[in-house]
């Protein structure tokens, strides 16, 4: 009987909710965005290669910086999608809204980061960034709830086999 009672105080998850929803969701964006940030570091090293001045020049560093933090924080948060949705399937019992929100602030830190560190090389002023690289604080803000949420849910629920 105490089984039962457990499992009726479990809110049943809505179908936009269910485990594999998010696993579908970070492997697709997962994947993808890593294609993306992977073939921006193709164009980066072709750029090197090339010895094409306006990314090597040293009064474009800050250009070259940015850029490559851009390409390496991408690639890094593409892989972190994929732990993600894999996490999320697993913890079947991590449903509600801290689910969801971590969901979002990890796709939002996913843009904003390496599109803030991206737009802040575009134009660059006597080797200040530029307006975008106020992007990446909030960037970073997301992320940290993100990973903060998912943590705290890896240390509450139990596995699924």
């Amino acid at each position: 009987m105490l089984k039962h009672e457990l499992q009726q105080e479990r809110p049943k998850p809505r179908p936009q909710e269910e485990p594999q929803v998010y696993l579908r969701r970070h492997l697709r964006f997962g994947w993808w965005s890593l294609l993306i940030f992977l073939t921006l570091g193709i164009v980066l090293e072709s750029l090197h290669g090339f010895k094409v001045g306006a990314y090597l020049n040293v009064s474009n560093s800050t250009r070259r910086l940015l850029w490559t933090l851009a390409h390496a924080h991408g690639t890094a948060l593409a892989l972190v999608h994929i732990a993600f949705g894999v996490t999320a399937n697993y913890l079947t019992a991590w449903v509600g809204r801290t689910r969801a929100f971590a969901s979002v602030s990890l796709m939002a830190a996913s843009i904003l980061l390496p599109g803030g560190f991206f737009l802040g090389g575009l134009v660059i002023y006597a080797g200040d960034p530029g307006l975008g690289i106020l992007l990446v604080p909030l960037g970073a803000i997301f992320l940290f709830l993100a990973v903060l949420f998912c943590a705290r849910a890896t240390g509450k629920l139990k596995i699924k086999n």
